[in-house]
């Protein structure tokens, strides 16, 4: 077998790995695989996507599959390095191994703010239909129970935080296979009490494309963003019995799960109802769609699993930027109070994440017209950040891999290099589509500005030395 450098104890001959950071192995397969199903079913799917189809009409369907290809993409990269790489860190480590600590440094610090900041949305959004349900009560109140139950369940075993995602995924996927079962039952006729619409939805009130290349850009937009939290499997991938077993699965089966429940769904949803009906904005598409089949109670049986989904993404989010955060100040690049680990879980980590979640909840209320939405803005193109790193890092490390460790490549990149220049690409294009939005173009210039801000701390830092004598990606493969 052919190294460059000698075996360490962490590398067994199965593909497991033996934890070298302190961290824990307490997520077995059976939670990686759920974490990476549930992964991709999130309140932007539930609720945000309104918004996408209110502005394609039917075309959101070609939305969701162009972006669908490009996520599939990424995450078939980001599976390529991860399972060569075990790391908490994630493609913050591949960046630093491909580019030198700025990079890990930059793309880390700025996933880390977007799952802190996320963490709190997601709390306010959860309270938000709890107190629809018992009006009266304090919004903050929920929140601030919402944050201590995670903050509480990640600051235990990580097993805990496998079991919670393991059935918060396994009620997400039941609600939308059974949506998808009634849908595809209603589009065909033979669901009791309903009429097949055809393709009346799908050509008429304007055709496919109702509003033209402008509104299929807002969709495509509108879907990009909705994929994001697909990474977090790689990160928990790190402390599982076998890590590069279980990213190898969850991204082979990456593409089916995209095509079923985001592709799919949307599909039905227009296929079933109008797009210019109100009630996908006003309520969401799936309770739409239920409430124009005639379903009992149905819109109130999507808003609970709504809430799971918002509550699933806030203990996800805790888990992915506390461990961010430990495996950036493991290499060295962050304040090393973070990097304490008891009982086999970076408590400090956990607790600075659940504190900055707190503080966005707090900016929210103090001043919703100013502060808030500046921070919003600032997060709102880190996901094109992290994609656009984790490419560059992937064409980097498969030509390092090539030459010095072929037999790591249990995951492999789809007709490399060339996919992975044509994903390049089609970011560029988003960048592009970015600025000539108004809407979307505040966000690309302050995602831009804290990306080179963070970008220039990591240089300097790396200029000085900072953290020399630190944990190298190498070493923090576990």
């Amino acid at each position: 077998m052919s190294r460059t450098t000698a075996p360490t104890p962490a590398d067994r001959k199965d593909g497991a790995t033996a934890p070298t950071d302190g961290l824990t192995h307490g997520l077995k397969q059976r939670h990686l695989s759920m974490i990476a199903l549930g992964g991709v079913i999130g309140a932007g799917l539930f609720v945000g996507s309104g918004a996408g189809i209110a502005a394609a009409g039917p075309s959101i369907v070609l939305a969701y599959t162009l972006s669908g290809l490009l996520v599939m993409l990424v995450m078939r990269m980001l599976g390529e390095m991860s399972a060569a790489y075990p790391s908490s860190g994630s493609f913050s480590s591949h960046a630093e191994r491909a580019f030198g600590s700025w990079a890990g440094f930059a793309s880390g610090w700025a996933f880390w703010v977007l799952l802190s900041v996320a963490v709190g949305l997601e709390g306010i959004g959860a309270a938000k239909i709890v107190t629809g349900w018992l009006p009266g009560t304090p919004e903050w109140a929920w929140v601030a129970l919402f944050m201590l139950v995670f903050c509480g369940t990640n600051l235990a075993a990580v097993k805990n935080f496998g079991e919670f995602e393991f059935w918060f995924a396994a009620l997400k996927v039941g609600a939308i296979t059974l949506f998808l079962g009634l849908g595809v039952l209603a589009v065909l006729g033979v669901l009791p009490g309903t009429d097949s619409p055809g393709t009346a939805n799908l050509f008429g009130k304007g055709g496919f494309l109702p509003n033209g290349s402008e509104g299929l850009v807002i969709g495509l937009l509108a879907s990009v963003f909705s994929y994001g939290g697909m990474e977090t499997v790689t990160i928990a991938a790190a402390e599982s019995d076998n890590p590069v077993k279980g990213v190898a699965k969850a991204v082979r089966t990456a593409m089916w799960r995209i095509s079923l429940f985001y592709i799919g769904s949307m599909a039905v949803v227009v296929t079933l109802i109008p797009w210019d009906d109100k009630a996908i904005t006003e309520k969401g598409p799936y309770v739409a769609a239920l409430d124009h089949l005639g379903i009992p109670g149905a819109g109130q049986i999507m808003n609970v699993v709504v809430l799971i989904a918002l509550l699933s993404a806030m203990n996800a989010n805790i888990y992915g930027s506390s461990r961010i955060a430990f495996s950036l100040v493991h290499r060295g690049l962050g304040p090393k109070v973070l990097g304490k680990v008891f009982g086999g879980v970076p408590r400090p980590a956990v607790l600075a994440s659940c504190f900055f979640g707190f503080v966005c909840v707090g900016l929210n209320y103090w001043s919703p017209e100013t502060i808030f939405p500046w921070l919003l803005n600032m997060i709102g193109g880190v996901i094109l950040v992290v994609w656009i790193f984790i490419a560059a890092s992937q064409l980097v490390l498969r030509r390092r891999l090539d030459r010095e460790a072929p037999e790591k490549l249990v995951v492999r990149m789809w007709l490399y290099p060339g996919l992975t220049y044509v994903a390049l690409a089609g970011m560029a294009v988003i960048f592009y589509l970015m600025a000539r939005d108004e809407g979307t173009r505040v966000q690309l210039y302050a995602t831009g500005a804290m990306t080179l801000v963070l970008a220039v701390i990591g240089i300097v830092r790396q200029k000085a030395g900072a953290g020399a004598g630190a944990v190298t990606p190498a070493a923090e493969e576990a």
